[in-house]
């Protein structure tokens, strides 16, 4: 399990995050919705140490991992994969080359083993005989399916999805929603999606949480959330916009 626990942040001295608590299950997916620009990625960049807290605790199955040393905070971000919202592919390197990457960089496999891994990788997001490619020949949809095949490359036991569906139109969005639910059935990881994109996200998810003002506004099984009375989860789930949305 992830725990958050009064979490705060802030940059240049606005507060993004004003005590987030919050509990991710393991082996399950939870997704974090809010408005744009409420802190959703600086709360998921928090998760895996790439931002540290000015307050608060992010705790991974036990450890509390902002005050560790180099060498053990290395080791927790091994147990991450991440899903960039742009893929964060490299240009000059092909796809085959681009997923290959974190073996080449962390591991001592040799290039036989590396070869086999990336090809099963490959095949397993849906772009076999497409490794030979670079980034710009291929549509948006291929990048994500090739950023998530290099998130999975090392095995994590836990995979970030920032905005999985940002640029793409709503078919290529639904088919990497289906894609991100195949893939947690095939290796089990514990998810964490950002995401904007309402409603569709909710057919993937095993809890949704809402980040609004600060804080956690809700977070329930997804069926429960969605139920939910609370005035600010439902006006935001409809897209409702008329009225002031209440302010804790």
């Amino acid at each position: 399990m992830i725990q958050i626990v009064k979490l705060h942040k802030s940059f240049a001295g606005h507060e993004v995050l004003k005590g987030v608590n919050l509990n991710i299950e393991t082996g399950k997916i939870t997704t974090i919705i809010g408005g744009s620009g409420c802190g959703k990625t600086v709360l998921l960049k928090h998760l895996n140490a790439l931002l540290l807290p000015d307050h608060g605790q992010v705790i991974v199955d036990g450890v509390e991992i902002s005050n560790l040393g180099q060498k053990n905070l290395n080791k927790i971000r091994h147990r991450f994969g991440v899903l960039f919202q742009g893929a964060a592919l490299l240009d000059s390197m092909t796809i085959y080359d681009n997923v290959a990457f974190p073996l080449r960089e962390k591991t001592g496999m040799d290039e036989g083993a590396i070869r086999k891994k990336v090809e099963e990788r490959i095949y397993q997001v849906g772009l076999e005989g497409m490794g030979y490619k670079f980034p710009a020949e291929v549509s948006g949809g291929m990048k994500k399916r090739a950023g998530l095949a290099r998130a999975l490359i090392m095995d994590p036991e836990i995979v970030l999805f920032d905005e999985p569906t940002t640029g793409l139109d709503p078919l290529l969005g639904k088919s990497i929603h289906e894609l991100i639910v195949k893939m947690h059935a095939t290796f089990g990881f514990t998810g964490v999606i950002v995401s904007h994109d309402i409603p569709e996200v909710f057919t993937i998810s095993d809890f949704v949480a809402m980040l609004s003002n600060g804080v956690i506004e809700e977070i329930g099984p997804t069926e429960e959330f969605l139920a939910s009375h609370n005035p600010v989860v439902q006006q935001f789930i409809k897209g409702e916009t008329q009225g002031p949305i209440r302010v804790l």
